[in-house]
């Protein structure tokens, strides 16, 4: 079936003909329709979800005939909880509104509070609704045109898993069915029949079809290695979380050769926040996505080499004069005159086999945008209390018909930024289940129900569940560093003043970022002491470029 083009609903009253103006830009691509008060765009929002179009935002003026703006954005929002919400006053109403707007984005009931243009080419407004349809597009819509076709039957944690890698690293996907026309097209170059095919399939465009791919194999038909076999570079970072990319930006802007290697997606954990609202300079929120797809494409305009899944395996120390560190890769060697470990973190397993046995069939460790998308009309459950959980179950709450978050605290104040407390406890659709955790879970072939137990009485629940967020703290990536490299009991490299005096050269320490081995430096969620916050561990990623100028240095002496 055609896909629908997504609509822009505009309600508006006595400034109806500036605000058709504003949206006049986007007519060529989106279904811009107008209403003149809440009981007409309610009928216009039915009218559409009827039709099946999509609608990607809702612009509320603030002074309505028969309600006001925020109350027509909430009436709205329960019958189409995915659109992006606008709130605009004029300029005479501004300053009785905006308080009222402040209060609402705090809150997280509307996306955007602005003011009606009095004039055209508001460019700054409209870098606001661009950014706001760019997120919709990503995380509720579908893509008009597919770089990859993904062919499967069902269910699958497999393909789950590339759907996750994908939208991480910004590459529009989409699923098909095997009886689709796309999938034909598909067979017909494997020369197989698809009761006899191996799913899921993937095709990249023009490229060759792939059977059960991995991630490595996902990710070479978009990447080039070609250096890592020849070159032995001043940095290598491993790990492409906001550290890594932070010192990739500031290591490749000042002349340093500088390669980025990672496991999984370029983003790390923090490409798969649906929205990160407390980033320096973003005061509408971004997402997780693109904000290290941003952060990406810096690095590679400066030159620095990027490269998803591609694991190290092992690190072996050499001599930077000469061959350099060896890191030990699937795919090859990369040598390395220096090195930044920011492998970030990855969230502690539940331990309870019930649920790992569904883990892609809705649970999830995590909360990937394509695992959201299906929750739709679920009861939804998120688990953890800090920053990600609740980043997790306010975009989940978009799709599912409930969220709620067990924690095994008394509250969430401890562990969670009060910005996200209050948008949970403004959320209609989201409830905290304190001093609780899960003990069991099941199905039939996926998540159908879990347990829950309480922490204080001992008493157990059995509820009724569609999906499983998991997002229950950070055990960090570090299996592959050598004895050393110092770490704390749980892990954590040590750097600076906290590594044991047995590796201080002379009676001093190492500088702030640098390991208990010279010219090997950690940064961001990996290293002990970190703050674990998006904002932190960029910073400590572009802190850390001039110590391995002054090492890089040293080694000229």
């Amino acid at each position: 079936m055609e896909k629908q083009v997504p609509a822009i609903v505009v309600v508006s009253s006595a400034n109806a003909e500036a605000l058709q103006q504003t949206f006049l830009r986007y007519a060529a691509e989106y279904r811009v329709e107008t209403a003149h008060g809440l009981a007409e765009s309610l009928g216009l929002i039915q009218r559409l979800l009827a039709g099946q179009t999509p609608i990607a935002m809702v612009v509320a003026e603030h002074s309505l005939p028969d309600a006001g703006g925020l109350v027509t954005l909430d009436c709205l929002r329960a019958l189409s909880p995915t659109s992006k919400r606008v709130l605009m006053a004029s300029w005479d109403d501004w300053s009785l509104a905006r308080e009222e707007l402040g209060e609402a984005k705090a809150t997280g009931r509307i996306d955007l509070g602005a003011v009606i243009p009095r004039g055209p080419r508001d460019e700054e407004l409209h870098a606001s609704f661009t950014d706001l349809l760019s997120d919709w597009g990503w995380t509720s819509g579908s893509p008009i045109v597919a770089m990859v076709k993904v062919i499967t039957p069902g269910p699958d944690p497999e393909v789950n898993r590339i759907a996750d890698f994908l939208d991480r690293q910004g590459i529009p996907h989409h699923r098909f069915a095997p009886d689709s026309p796309h999938a034909a097209e598909v067979f017909d170059e494997l020369g197989v029949d698809p009761e006899q095919a191996e799913y899921p399939l993937v095709k990249i465009q023009s490229m060759p079809v792939m059977v059960r791919p991995t991630l490595s194999e996902l990710a070479a038909p978009m990447q080039q290695s070609g250096r890592f076999e020849s070159e032995v570079f001043d940095l290598v970072i491993v790990g492409a979380g906001p550290a890594g990319l932070g010192a990739a930006v500031y290591g490749a802007s000042e002349g340093l050769s500088t390669a980025v290697v990672d496991a999984d997606a370029i983003g790390g954990q923090a490409g798969s926040s649906s929205m990160i609202r407390n980033y320096l300079g973003f005061p509408n929120g971004i997402s997780g996505m693109r904000l290290t797809q941003r952060a990406r494409f810096q690095a590679s305009r400066f030159g620095a080499l990027l490269q998803a899944a591609m694991p190290v395996k092992r690190l072996e120390l050499g001599d930077p004069r000469t061959g350099g560190h060896v890191l030990h890769t699937p795919r090859g060697e990369v040598r390395a005159r220096s090195i930044v470990i920011a492998t970030g973190v990855k969230y502690r397993r539940l331990g309870v086999d019930s649920i790992e046995e569904l883990v892609g069939l809705g649970v999830n460790y995590g909360a990937a945008a394509s695992a959201a998308r299906d929750c739709v009309g679920c009861d939804a459950y998120v688990v953890g209390g800090g920053n990600s959980a609740g980043q997790a179950a306010m975009h989940v709450s978009r799709f599912a018909r409930s969220v709620t978050i067990l924690i095994r605290r008394a509250d969430l104040r401890e562990t969670m930024s009060d910005y996200l407390i209050r948008e949970i406890a403004a959320n209609p659709r989201i409830t905290v289940r304190a001093n609780s955790e899960v003990v069991d879970g099941g199905g039939n072939g996926r998540l159908e129900w879990l347990k829950l137990r309480n922490n204080l009485t001992g008493a157990q629940e059995k509820v009724g569940a569609g999906a499983l967020f998991l997002l229950l703290g950070a055990n960090p990536h570090c299996d592959w560093l050598p004895a050393e490299i110092q770490r704390d009991e749980h892990g954590f490299v040590h750097t600076g003043n906290d590594v044991a005096k047995d590796f201080w050269i002379d009676g001093v320490p190492p500088e702030a970022l640098t390991t208990s081995v010279p010219g090997v430096f950690a940064a961001g969620d990996v290293r002990a002491g970190s703050m674990k916050r998006v904002a932190a561990a960029s910073g400590e990623g572009s802190a850390v470029v001039p110590l391995v100028h002054r090492y890089l240095a040293s080694l000229a002496d």
